[in-house]
């Protein structure tokens, strides 16, 4: 029995599909033949379909979608209207049973089902309902129907990790991701037990963090770096939270040796993170860090449900200072309570930090089922006249929809530019001024800096670039 993957995601410099890969080993693993249709590298995507499709016979059809959106409030690109026809074109070619899935797709879930045209999906991770789904089972965790009379749904379980088969990393073409991406992900855990107001995170992936057995993480490293995949990125909500897993982890790479053979960058909480981490994390490989700061305004972070304050930034990093890592602090610019002496304390404070970069996102995109949401909906969070985009307009925000400060609305970008000045430590997407856009997506000037030879995370190659650094 066969079963087609479908990566829809088509962003430019191209993000390798590792949902797709774990999914396809496990099937793979439990004897089905797995094919991938890989749209990212495809200039005819109906033509693709058709070719994928002819001669045939699938059990399933699983299309993933990584990203609703860019999550870029000066662009709102939004990319569940273009699965659309691509649903109906999958649905022409073939009787099998088109599942939609990703994490994308499993913060809307309903939305997406009802905007696409398609009538199923599973909402969490993939491995285990489609492994019942291929065998026939129709009441599978996590899945949600669109019927005649409305939507059914049964609530995710998530799965023990421990439980899933090796990962090869084989079902994607890697070698070709790293060549033009730049680098390849991974994951250690997944789920995420934290209270920030905005994030989709714990809406897509649940609320339990579970846990890969490390030996599992470095086996699979180990198998990327074989065939010359030397740079990775985790993808894990916070790869620090637990600490005492990551240690582990960092363990397991250090004893195989892949410390000396590999350049990876991590997601990171301010808290918990020490110099312990720091040094296991640099022996283990890992160049780089990205910290979800928010801001450097205590204000702001408890606002933000945030459960560190500025001083945990700054331990943070000068830990990473200390053993040779790398910093970008990621802030998130407008959310409720911000004012113009918020963000200027906040600026001022992260300068006296000093990360190596420090990207500005303005504009706190509204997820729903998120408690930013909630407070948005009850009226708790500034009124209608906080929010900016089409997803405003029936309290879905399904479409690109933005939370700005009613103290700062669009005066904010004058603001941060004005505060920011000619700093080129801060990543600021100014959209008032062409050459200040930092959204990875669609960047060309990332996408000629990989093409020729550079590797990372995109962050770090955008601070090279400037720096005139290989």
């Amino acid at each position: 029995m066969s079963v087609l993957l479908v990566n829809t995601n088509v962003m430019q410099p191209p993000i390798a599909p590792v949902g797709l890969d774990y999914i396809g080993a496990a099937l793979q693993a439990a004897g089905y033949r797995v094919d991938l249709l890989d749209l990212c590298f495809e200039a005819d995507a109906m033509g693709a379909v058709d070719r994928a499709l002819a001669g045939r016979e699938y059990r399933l059809v699983g299309l993933t979608l990584r990203n609703t959106d860019d999550c870029y409030y000066p662009g709102r690109g939004w990319f569940v209207p273009s699965l659309r026809p691509l649903v109906a074109r999958l649905r022409a070619g073939t009787d099998a049973r088109i599942v939609l899935g990703g994490v994308g797709f499993s913060t809307m879930p309903e939305a997406v089902l009802e905007l696409t045209g398609a009538d199923l999906g599973v909402r969490g991770e993939g491995e285990f309902p489609l492994l019942r789904l291929a065998a026939g089972d129709r009441e599978v965790p996590g899945l949600v129907r669109r019927t005649p009379e409305g939507f059914r749904s049964r609530p995710p379980e998530p799965g023990d990790l421990s439980a899933l088969p090796p990962m090869p990393r084989d079902l994607a073409d890697n070698e070709r991701y790293h060549r033009e991406g730049g680098q390849i992900g991974f994951e250690t855990k997944r789920g995420c037990n934290a209270a920030c107001v905005y994030c989709a995170d714990p809406v897509a992936k649940g609320r339990q963090v579970r846990l890969r057995p490390p030996e599992a993480v470095a086996d699979e490293l180990a198998g990327l770096a074989s065939r010359g995949i030397a740079y990775l990125h985790t993808c894990d909500a916070e790869f620090n939270r637990p600490p005492e897993h990551a240690l582990a982890v960092c363990e397991a790479l250090i004893a195989r040796g892949l410390g000396e053979r590999l350049r990876w960058y991590a997601y990171c909480s301010p808290v918990p993170f020490d110099a312990e981490l720091a040094g296991a994390m640099r022996r283990a490989g890992c160049v780089g860090v990205n910290f979800g700061a928010d801001s450097a305004d205590d204000g702001m972070l408890r606002r933000l449900g945030r459960d560190h304050c500025a001083a945990d930034v700054r331990a943070a990093v000068e830990a990473c200072r200390r053993h040779g890592l790398v910093t970008m602090l990621d802030l998130l610019l407008g959310g409720p309570g911000e004012t113009g002496e918020s963000v200027r304390r906040s600026l001022a404070v992260v300068r006296e930090i000093a990360p190596d970069r420090a990207g500005l996102s303005v504009g706190v995109r509204v997820y729903p089922g998120t408690a930013l949401s909630r407070a948005i909906l009850r009226g708790d969070a500034g009124g209608p006249g906080a929010l900016r985009g089409p997803g405003a307009a029936d309290g879905g925000f399904a479409a690109p929809t933005f939370y700005l400060s009613p103290a700062l609305g669009e005066g904010i970008f004058p603001l941060v530019g004005e505060v920011v000045g000619g700093d080129r430590r801060f990543f600021f997407s100014d959209p008032t001024a062409a050459d200040r856009n930092y959204n990875y997506s669609g960047n060309d000037v990332l996408v000629d800096a990989i093409a020729r030879g550079y590797r990372g995370a995109y962050w770090d190659i955008l601070r090279r670039l400037q720096e005139g650094a290989g």
